[in-house]
């Protein structure tokens, strides 16, 4: 799992789907913050993302460079306490150029429960599936 927490840590932006109705949505999120298998994330709590989130939790996403990929399955939890929100805004300057306060948007995180590694220079392709 390693490898996969360093791809991430150099690999922030992602594609990020959920749920609305019974088809799927997806966007580009970048990863806030990283601790291990947690995830943390900000949205505007008037998008329609976190709308979908409170109704279905459950997101895949998905990140790629070059001839890796990773794709994790998770919960997003509107769990955050007001530290690391601080933190998360603090040290986001996009954040703190779209939002004049820390209050005005919402954090969650998503722990990793599933992690699919992909790697496509070897042959035969390296596959690696981590539950967690």
């Amino acid at each position: 799992m390693d490898k996969v927490y360093d791809f991430l840590k150099q690999h922030k932006d992602l594609a990020f789907a959920t749920v609305e109705g019974d088809k799927p949505k997806i966007r580009v999120f970048q990863i806030m913050k990283q601790s291990g298998n947690i995830l943390y994330f900000a949205t505007s709590p008037k998008k329609e993302v976190f709308r979908q989130l409170q109704i279905n939790p459950n997101v895949e996403l998905l990140s790629m460079a070059g001839d890796i990929s990773v794709r994790i399955e998770g919960k997003a939890l509107f769990d955050v306490d007001t530290e690391t929100a601080k933190e998360i805004f603090d040290t986001n300057p996009v954040l703190q150029r779209l939002y004049s306060d820390y209050s005005a948007m919402a954090y969650f995180s998503v722990k990793m429960s599933k992690v699919d590694y992909y790697d496509l220079k070897p042959t035969p392709p390296l596959f690696e599936s981590f539950e967690l």
